[in-house]
């Protein structure tokens, strides 16, 4: 039976770089059509494991720089100015946009504004601890200070 090297992840069969068996057919009429596998040889099963560990390699660096990024929003402390009424309340609010906003103004970090979790909009000044996701395990609090603006 000949070998093939899975290029994508295929249900029945396996994930991305697995070296299978697989009858000469499937292999020439299914799999190669549709480019899903390659066939074996000395020099693709060797490319394969070189792009699976180029990948890891990038994952674990992807990794890193989340939690440096997470540990520096740590440390941030974000001053948005709104205008406000004299008791404190806003004129509008602050939006999770916002503090994407003001995050990549104060760290050069852009995040997507979803990623960004509130309850609700901020409406009245004062210190909020922002939860922000970095990637989809690394979280970090953002400390926020909402000031009124200068009339």
């Amino acid at each position: 039976m000949p070998q093939a090297i899975l290029l994508q992840d295929v249900e029945t069969l396996g994930e991305k770089g697995t070296v299978i068996d697989v009858s000469p057919g499937y292999l020439r009429n299914y799999l190669l059509p549709r480019k899903l596998a390659e066939p074996a040889t000395n020099a693709s099963i060797q490319a394969a494991r070189r792009r699976h560990e180029e990948a890891e390699r990038a994952l674990a660096e992807a990794e890193d720089r989340a939690k440096e990024n997470a540990a520096l929003l740590g440390r941030t402390v974000l001053t948005i100015p709104q205008q406000a009424g004299d008791d404190g309340r806003l004129f509008g609010s602050v939006t999770t946009q916002d503090i994407a906003e003001a995050i990549r103004d104060a760290r050069g970090i852009k995040l997507d504004r979803r990623k960004i979790h509130l309850e609700e909009p901020i409406r009245h000044t004062g210190t909020y601890m922002v939860v922000v996701e970095v990637t989809d395990e690394v979280t970090a609090a953002v400390k926020t200070m909402v000031v009124a603006a200068d009339k």
